[in-house]
């Protein structure tokens, strides 16, 4: 996948550094056209709610890191898997939904576009 290892950085929303919700920023404007707002809070209202049974590659998945209030976005990519910038010292990498930590934290997920925005991560 083309965008593993990119460095995490805050307010990033280019291939230099990504924060998480710049992350889904660029990857929807790239491969959809699709502007999404610039925060996760924002982006989770964007698009039809999904159960987490439901998923396809291409959701994006939502996390409560920072109290109630949704504060992380991941792209879901099969498998249990999702991509994402997880914090500053840290870069984009693929991790388990059924991680201990982000499964706790799990808020929801929505789907904007069904294509297989997998493949585009890949270039």
């Amino acid at each position: 996948m083309g965008f593993l290892g990119v460095a995490y950085r805050f307010g990033g929303a280019s291939p230099s550094g990504f924060d998480c919700s710049g992350f889904m920023q660029y990857i929807f404007r790239k491969a959809f056209a699709v502007n999404l707002p610039r925060t996760s809070a924002e982006q989770a209202n964007v698009g039809v709610a999904v159960n987490r049974s439901q998923l396809q590659p291409g959701d994006m998945v939502f996390f409560r890191t920072a109290g109630s209030r949704i504060s992380h976005v991941g792209m879901y990519i099969g498998n249990d898997r999702f991509i994402h910038a997880p914090r500053t010292g840290k870069r984009i990498e693929i991790t388990s939904l059924s991680n201990r930590y982000w499964s706790a934290r799990y808020a929801t997920a929505r789907r904007v576009k069904r294509q297989n925005a997998q493949n585009f991560i890949r270039n």
